[in-house]
């Protein structure tokens, strides 16, 4: 079984993609997901273009990864200038990863018009810089920039291109569809010639999807030689992104029987849906593989047939992909994979078969009002003690109130003030706050209120907060849904909540996320005190 190595760079190419800005801690929650899946290398960006990348190279040395290897990306050496005194390449260094990755000139057009060099220059660049980097004992990739377009236009120029970076000592040679344009026949004939010339070259391939092709591209390179497949999560690039790791994975595996990330391909569905949350993206609802129609059937005769044989109108069974079966209009819908999610509840709430039925109920009723609970484990478990009539008040709302204010003609200067009144026991606490925003105002108002009765609250910390509107069709009157993610230092949960009032959702999305903390370090107490 031959394996074809995943190459991800979502933290890169992904995040060129229109609507897309990844914070740090965004970039190292995805790199730790990706590890988790199993891919092979994971692009974090390019050294030195932004403080961003910077810091994101400097913290994931403290990430503990089992799997993936951190690659930098960046440029082979300008024109007329020593890789000694290159600060791309001195970047490249500087990132500390064993692996680095450089884009070189392939198509003649691109070094007159791009480069302004000339071709004999464009190809001691690329050597150059190979060696160079080769010199510090670095594993060196080389992305072929508009290879096969390059080769359309001028074969001897590309081939030639490609030739020296394998001289050089190039570890891969990735051929890259760089305006996404070419069609897998013509993608398989040219990597298959490649791999026939430079017969000892690992070859790799980087296709973007401007004519809806890349999946195909990808695949019809593996099937020509290619041994390495570059893409993102989701298809996330520039203009219309880039092979979509997403199905190029199991089409790989499950259709072609090559190894790529062996069983850990059951997490994909889950590292998909868990990349779209923190990218802010809505993740196609049928998308292949991976979304929530997937496997999803009506009542009639799909509905009956996949009952009887799953395999009557499904390609693959969803559990090999990590996602589930949906009978839409069914009150059997969903039980199969709400058993494997009680299975992992934190807190240890005991949930009977008996009160499956009704719980399916009460979860359609609130993903019809626009809750999800796909990234908010938190609040669903706390939904859950809620039917089962087990959840711990640690208060209870008396009111509260969101105020922002304007002053002067500048709209500068904004106040935001929040107060809130609850009841804990028999005693009445009223405190006020102000903050950056409403919301940050009425959080540290909750704070106030709790903290001498709940010290341990001084732990929790906001690590993430999201708004997306659930159905735009009532303007600014929509109901909104509110993610937030709170970790305490070790632990991290994720809680949410709608309504058509942003400070209401954004109330509920606290509530919860402090009432999490308070029962999690409860039974994380109550263990330490049993191993005692």
């Amino acid at each position: 079984m031959r394996k074809i190595e995943i190459y991800d760079t979502t933290l890169r190419d992904g995040a060129q993609s229109e609507g897309i800005a990844f914070s740090v801690n965004d970039k190292l929650k995805i790199i730790e997901l990706l590890d988790e899946l199993g891919v092979d290398y994971i692009e974090a960006g390019w050294p030195g273009s932004n403080p961003k990348d910077i810091e994101v190279f400097e913290q994931v040395q403290k990430l503990n990864l089992k799997h993936s290897r951190i690659v930098a990306f960046g440029s082979t050496r300008r024109p007329d200038v020593l890789p000694s005194e290159d600060k791309i390449l001195q970047g490249l260094l500087e990132s500390n990863t064993d692996t680095i990755t450089i884009f070189g000139k392939t198509w003649d057009f691109h070094v007159e018009h791009a480069l302004n060099t000339t071709n004999e220059e464009n190809l001691k660049m690329i050597y150059d810089s190979v060696k160079y980097l080769k010199s510090f004992g670095k594993e060196v990739f080389f992305d072929a920039e508009h290879f096969f377009d390059g080769y359309k236009n001028n074969p001897d120029y590309a081939i030639k291109a490609v030739e020296t970076a394998h001289k050089a000592g190039a570890d891969r040679i990735i051929l890259c569809d760089t305006n996404g344009g070419c069609i897998n026949n013509e993608v398989y004939r040219i990597t298959n010639f490649v791999q026939k010339t430079l017969v000892d070259a690992k070859i790799g391939i980087h296709s973007h999807n401007d004519s809806d092709m890349a999946i195909a591209n990808a695949v019809a390179s593996v099937e020509a030689g290619a041994m390495q497949v570059q893409g993102t999560i989701n298809g996330y690039g520039e203009r219309c992104g880039n092979a979509n790791l997403c199905s190029v994975i199991p089409t790989l595996q499950l259709k072609l029987g090559y190894d790529v990330v062996a069983e850990k391909i059951e997490k994909l569905t889950h590292t998909a849906r868990q990349i779209s949350e923190i990218a802010n993206k809505r993740l196609y609802e049928n998308a292949p593989y991976v979304g929530r129609s997937a496997f999803a059937h009506k009542a009639g005769i799909h509905a009956s047939g996949v009952r009887k044989n799953s395999s009557t109108y499904e390609h693959i069974s969803p559990e090999d992909v990590g996602n589930n079966r949906r009978i839409l209009v069914s009150d059997q819908a969903g039980l199969a994979s709400l058993r494997i999610k009680l299975e992992k509840l934190r807190l240890g709430t005991k949930v009977s078969e008996q009160e499956l039925p009704k719980i399916i109920e009460h979860i359609k009723r609130l993903e019809w009002e626009g809750f999800t609970f796909e990234n908010a484990d938190a609040s669903f478990e706390l939904m859950l003690m809620d039917i089962l009539g087990l959840r711990q008040r640690y208060f209870e709302l008396m009111g509260f109130r969101m105020i922002t204010d304007t002053f002067h003609e500048s709209m500068n200067d904004i106040t935001a003030e929040s107060s809130i009144k609850i009841k804990i026991e028999d005693e009445i606490i009223h405190t006020v706050s102000e903050g950056n925003g409403p919301v940050d105002a009425l959080d540290k108002a909750i704070r106030k209120a709790l903290v001498n009765i709940y010290p341990e609250i001084e732990k929790f910390k906001l690590s993430d907060f999201k708004v997306r509107i659930v159905d735009g069709k009532d303007g600014t009157g929509a109901r909104t849904r509110v993610h937030m993610e709170t970790t305490d230092g070790y632990n991290r949960w994720d809680t949410v909540g709608v309504s058509p009032n942003i400070g209401e959702a954004s109330y509920m999305a606290i509530i919860d996320s402090i009432s999490f903390g308070l029962l999690l370090n409860k039974v994380a107490s109550k263990n330490a005190t049993l191993v005692g």
